[in-house]
């Protein structure tokens, strides 16, 4: 039989495992490290006569005893549509008999598994004293970036910023009310930049909203909210430069991530500088932050390693919590 996970119900299993999402992302990493686990770089498939692009994000793990792909639809003209700019789905097959296991929706998916990568990624490089986080965008990734973030970590405040004021307000009101942590909206993203320890930026920018002249010595920096296209950034190549950088995975930000792409067209920097990966650091395999002045950041594209660890760990709960629809497939 095959489990058919929709939004809903993704939403209300990650409200019982959500705490769990953080450690299977970082062993999924660390699976990647040790040669575990199989993550090809994503085709990109730009639609004739069209802006959108489509992206078969695969991965296989012997571990979870899955493969999957991920296929996710970037659509701009959405926005005219009031539809989702991106819009995914996961399909999961059995690594030992190739069965259908399960297809669920992907945006809860993305949503949890990319602010479970920030945490991991924070608690590898970030300084131990910080005590300031900084969003840059007011979205639903940010709600999930605060609530992935603050467990475990001594924040006492935190700071942002986005286009929208009245978000921008809602979110600080939630952030004080949902998680009890003080929360300040700033008048801009240098403004939140200058006074954050760790600094997540969250928005779809095409052009960099975080400039390197604005950073300062210790800072942890996770550049997270730009859509996977090569021309599309949110740190500005000074930033980029400035700082020791860790990524999800060198392949796929090779492909698909423009703080990389841009840096590299402009010989700014060469392809050894982006080979430091995740999972190498968990591994100890190679330095993250070796000082307490190092300015580190973590360029997270989004891999489907990602994916499948969550889609691995939501699997187990329905079953046991007898939740989603089932259908026979092959019937």
């Amino acid at each position: 039989m095959t489990l058919i996970l929709t939004r809903s119900d993704i939403a209300a299993l990650l409200a019982d495992v959500r705490e769990d999402v953080e450690k299977a992302v970082e062993s999924c990493h660390l699976d990647l490290a040790l040669g575990r686990a199989v993550l090809p770089p994503p085709p990109a498939m730009p639609l004739p006569g069209s802006d959108g692009t489509f992206l078969a994000m695969a991965a296989a793990s012997a571990p979870a005893g899955l493969a999957t792909v991920k296929l996710l639809a970037d659509l701009p003209a959405n926005r005219g549509r009031d539809l989702p700019v991106q819009r995914s789905a996961v399909l999961a097959v059995s690594a030992d008999t190739g069965a259908c296991e399960a297809l669920l929706d992907g945006a809860e998916v993305t949503r949890a598994r990319t602010a479970a990568a920030t945490a991991v990624a924070t608690r590898a490089l970030a300084r131990e004293d910080a005590r300031v986080l900084g969003l840059v965008g007011t979205g639903p990734l940010a709600r999930a970036h605060a609530r992935a973030l603050l467990p475990g970590r001594r924040y006492e405040r935190i700071v942002l910023w986005g286009r929208d004021a009245g978000r921008s307000e809602d979110l600080a009101r939630w952030i004080g009310t949902e998680l009890g942590v003080e929360a300040d909206v700033l008048s801009g993203p240098r403004e939140v930049t200058e006074a954050s320890d760790v600094l997540c930026t969250l928005t779809p920018s095409r052009e960099p909203v975080v400039l390197g002249a604005w950073m300062r010595p210790g800072q942890h920096i996770n550049a997270v909210g730009a859509p996977p296209r090569p021309d599309h950034r949110e740190i500005d190549t000074e930033g980029v430069l400035r700082c020791r950088i860790v990524v999800d995975a060198w392949t796929t930000a090779r492909a698909k991530s423009g703080e990389v792409l841009i840096p590299l067209a402009e010989g700014r920097l060469g392809e050894d500088d982006f080979r430091c990966e995740l999972g190498d650091v968990l591994a100890g395999t190679r330095p993250g932050r070796t000082s307490d002045t190092d300015l580190t950041l973590f360029n997270s594209v989004g891999v489907g390693l990602q994916d499948l660890a969550t889609a691995r760990l939501l699997i187990d709960a329905a079953h046991a919590r007898g939740a989603g629809t089932r259908i026979e497939l092959s019937g």
